[in-house]
This record gives C-alpha cells, structure tokens and sequence, in this order.
C-alpha cells in the first residue's frame, strides 16, 4: 500500500467556504508538492471538482502527471447517474482504476433503495471503462447499510473509500466500521483525531490531529485494510483547526501535512 495525497491534505490551502485564501493551492503546486516529497498517487476530491475543467486543461493535468511519474485519482460527490457517467471519463482521461464518491450533496440525500437503484443504472458504464466506484463512509449511511448496497449491486465493481474518521457521524467506532467495510475497500483515507470531554463534563469534543499522534491506530488499519489485498493506496486527510488568520491557519496546515507524512513513510511504502 503506497501513500497519497489529496486535496484534502491541505483543504485550507485549497479554499474553505466563508475562509478564501489568498493564493489559492493549484493543483500543479499539489503535483508538485507530491513530487518533491516522493508521493507517488493524488487525490483531487470535490473540493477540487475537476468537471469544472476543460478537456485541454483535464488533459495538460494528465500530462503534468505523467512527467512527473504521479497517478492521479479522481473524486466527486453527488451520487446521481449523471454525475458518474461525467466522472467515468474524466477517470478515463487519467487513466486511475475507480471514482471515489460521497452519495450525499448539500441538497441531496438519496434514500438507500434509491442510490441502490442509481448504481445499478451506471454498472454497464463502469463495467464498460473497466471502473471501480468507490463509496466513501460519510457520516449518515453506517456501514452495514452501506455493506448492504454493495452486496444489492455487485461487489467487484462498487467498493468501498474507508474513512477512518467519517463514521463518527452515525456514532459507529473505527473497529466497528472496518471489521464491516474492510473487505471492500480499495482506497483509505487516513484522518486522525483526538476525543476530549468538555471542560464542564456535559459532552466530548472530536479533533482533527497530526497523523500518529492521535486515537486511529494507523498501523493497525493498514495491516487490517492491506489483508484483503484490494486497497493499494492510502490517502492523507487532514482536519485542522483554523487560527486566528487563514494565513496562519494555512501555514499550520502545511506543518501538520510535514508531520503527517513523515510518520506515514514509516508505514507506508
């Protein structure tokens, strides 16, 4: 299992909704970041929506990619057939083997039967380019229910992204989670974090933290992920707590990435 990164490493960099940067990170600096630091695979997500390219621009990046001997992922949000079939050939023109996707949208949130029904419409699709879709754990579908759609659909093709902190959201603990998707997924993001209880006792306050130093243990993931044989790249996430300027927060977010990936290269190939 080799090491990403993502626009997700640094989604402060990138932009935050109401936190703009002031120089924006491009996804040629992100490249070229990953080269300088022998990262071999990137991930631009939906906070960097590549449908928003041009094909010459969608091209160039491939192009980028490829002189620097770097494999570029592709993720989406928005399960719906028309989103996929658009990421199907983006997925194509860079030449990665599935399309990580969050069902949900801010306005969407399809019912289990319905992204049931959605996926079964887009297989001849995937199975036509030769694609996995990789469903990531995102907060409101716990994973049984998520084990459920692969296994209602077809679970060579529909896999699995695992968060190791997402799951948080429908109250389910990392063991629980991987014990359940482990064995269908061929991608894994790597957030940690730290729980504390509040000052005044009346509740717990989850944190993003540098990989390795908080509560995932990562080695342990990896091996548990690796097992299965399926998962070939481990991708970088990074929740930071903004500072008193985007700057600032910035700046502390590019260290934390430092960190991070320091601790990860012991584990990771």
């Amino acid at each position: 299992m080799q090491l990403g990164i993502s626009t997700y490493s640094f989604p402060w960099s990138v932009g935050i909704k109401d936190f703009p940067p002031t120089h924006p990170l491009t996804a040629t600096e992100l490249l070229q970041y990953a080269a300088e630091k022998n990262i071999r695979y990137i991930q631009f997500a939906d906070n960097y929506p590549l449908h928003l390219l041009e094909l010459q621009e969608l091209n160039e990046l491939k192009k980028k990619a490829d002189h620097l001997n770097l494999k570029i992922q592709v993720g989406t949000r928005k399960l719906t057939v028309e989103n996929i079939i658009t990421y199907i050939s983006i997925a194509t023109i860079m030449e990665t083997d599935f399309i990580r996707i969050v069902i949900d949208d801010e306005n969407y949130h399809p019912s289990e039967s319905h992204v049931i029904e959605v996926i079964n419409q887009v297989l001849p699709y995937l199975n036509a380019a030769k694609l996995r879709l990789a469903i990531e754990n995102h907060d409101r579908f716990p994973s049984k229910t998520l084990k459920h759609i692969i296994e209602s659909t077809d679970d060579d093709l529909i896999a699995i992204c695992l968060d190791s902190a997402n799951s948080l959201g429908t109250g389910e603990g990392l063991g629980e989670v991987v014990s359940v998707l482990a064995r269908y997924t061929v991608n894994l993001h790597i957030k940690d974090f730290t729980i504390q209880r509040l000052h005044h006792k009346m509740g717990f306050r989850i944190t993003g933290c540098i990989a390795g130093e908080g509560m995932v243990n990562i080695p342990s993931l990896v091996n548990e992920v690796k097992n299965y044989g399926r998962c070939h790249s481990a991708i970088l996430e990074l929740w930071s707590e903004p500072k008193s300027t985007i700057n600032e927060t910035i700046l502390n977010e590019k260290r934390s990435a430092e960190r991070s990936i320091k601790y990860l290269k012991t584990i990771l190939s």
